[in-house]
């Protein structure tokens, strides 16, 4: 794709965390369609439920790997993204992992840095187990709550004051419900993400505090092998922890900045500079979507990627443009950034009519 002359040509991309989204609900299956649209776009928007594949992970320079809770305030244009060279990032380890688990983890964030050269600081563990705690709700979408939240806020406390985190990447031990029908649902293609609701809980609850990039991989001894497994979820089959992709997303992560940090910076990115949002037809309720759909943002609806939601734009009154795919949704991108009305090239172009008064 050949670079803009005039100005940069943004478009954010949501798949709504723990919802069983067809496409994105699983171990980065949505990774595919980033990669597309990153061909397509200047700068890419997204968050970790797209980019985050386990211990696979795809680097997009131009793609800007921002958490939930901050997508969310950057819509509303509460908060900028600053991009950066590198994160200093910083191990957060719930008291509650076992030593052996434990170990995992760290040999996994080591190797992120003897292998890819990642910037991580000495490690933090919780002054007590956090307690995770899972839950779904009535939709089937998946949610989860923490038993001791404030020391989870202590540690981050520790990791900015002492260890100069500029990313912080927490790994929470989570319960084991090998024999749960959800999880095997899941781990066959056709169910909701029993983690995913609780993931976005504690990433929501440090970036909301401390307006700093955050992204969460769960702990969690390996899963029984089954021949069965679906492709979609097989990345989180390959290995002890779910960690590198996180480190990865982590270490390029844009810093969050405020309207009022003057001056600006020359290369900080605006919820007004967001050309395009791409989003599945029935989870169309998030804050981000909502914001976007206040401004002038095209929003771009998918609707194969079905998810457990039934939240349209025409139930919310949103204008948007229906497509069946992604794949349909590129080629609206690349009309877009062409300058053209994507009608201009079907054979449905109505006629003028004039305007009454």
């Amino acid at each position: 794709m050949k670079p803009s002359i005039n100005r940069p040509f943004t478009v954010g991309l949501i798949v709504p965390t723990g919802v069983g989204a067809a496409i994105g609900g699983y171990a980065g299956d949505a990774l595919p369609v980033a990669r597309a649209i990153a061909e397509v776009a200047d700068c890419l928007i997204t968050h970790p439920n797209v980019l985050n594949g386990a211990q696979l992970y795809w680097p997009l320079p131009n793609a800007l790997y921002v958490e939930g809770y901050a997508l969310d305030q950057f819509a509303q244009g509460e908060w900028g993204l600053q991009p950066v060279h590198q994160n200093r990032i910083t191990l957060l380890l719930d008291q509650g992992i076992e030593p052996d688990l434990q170990l995992r983890q760290l040999q996994a964030a080591e190797a992120t840095r003897a292998t890819l050269g990642l910037t991580l600081t000495d490690y933090v563990v919780t002054d007590a187990p956090l307690g995770v705690c899972l839950k779904t709700a009535a939709s089937g979408a998946t949610w989860g709550t923490l038993q001791n939240p404030d020391s989870l806020l202590r540690a981050v406390e520790r990791a900015i004051a002492e260890a100069k985190a500029e990313a912080i990447a927490v790994v929470a031990r989570f319960p084991e419900d090998l024999g749960t029908a959800t999880l095997q649902a899941y781990r066959q293609g056709s169910g909701v993400d029993p983690l995913a609701g609780a993931e976005a809980v504690i990433s929501h609850l440090v970036v909301r505090h401390f307006r700093i990039p955050c992204a969460h991989a769960p702990a969690l001894p390996p899963l029984p092998l089954d021949p069965t497994i679906s492709p979609r979820s097989a990345a989180e089959e390959l290995g002890y922890t779910f960690l590198p992709c996180v480190l990865v997303g982590l270490s390029h992560a844009p810093q969050l900045v405020m309207p009022s940090s003057l001056p600006k910076h020359p290369t900080s990115v605006w919820a007004d500079q967001v050309d395009a949002l791409v989003i599945p037809a029935d989870a169309c309720g998030g804050s981000a979507v909502l914001s976007f759909s206040q401004r002038a943002t095209k929003i771009i609806t998918v609707q194969e990627n079905t998810t457990t939601l039934a939240v349209t734009p025409a139930s919310l009154g949103i204008a948007a443009v229906s497509v069946q795919s992604y794949l349909e949704a590129v080629g609206v991108l690349v009309a877009q950034r062409a300058g053209l009305n994507p009608l201009a090239l079907t054979s449905h172009i109505a006629g003028l009519a004039p305007i009454k008064a």
